[in-house]
């Protein structure tokens, strides 16, 4: 055997990946990759941050727009039918004709 072979069997394997791992270009490539994930502009965290955005925006949108369209269908019910109409302005702002009394009952 030579002797620079019986050199790096005696080295700890941790020192053989220390030493090749130390090399200026691994160490650049290596911050290079840190510096993306972790402080550039679009990193990881932004981009998990901006699809957890997207995704309540989206849940959003898809509730205003059922509520949307439930408030089309009770608009055509009401503007469809006088007496539809009438019922809702009396429930809902107690709205009453002349010589009419009215009781307002809660239940609990």
């Amino acid at each position: 055997m030579y002797l620079c072979d019986m050199q790096n069997e005696n080295k700890p394997l941790s020192r053989n990946l220390f030493q090749r791992f130390a090399n200026k270009y691994t160490f650049v490539g290596l911050l290079f990759v840190i510096w993306i994930a972790l402080f550039d502009k679009y990193s990881f965290i932004d981009r998990l941050q901006l699809r957890s955005k997207i995704n309540q925006l989206e849940n959003e949108q898809k509730y205003y727009r059922e509520k949307i369209e439930e408030d089309k269908r009770k608009k055509e019910e009401l503007l469809g039918n006088r007496d539809n109409l009438e019922k809702f302005a009396r429930e809902q702002y107690l709205m009453k004709r002349e010589n009419e009394d009215i009781f307002i009952i809660v239940k609990e």
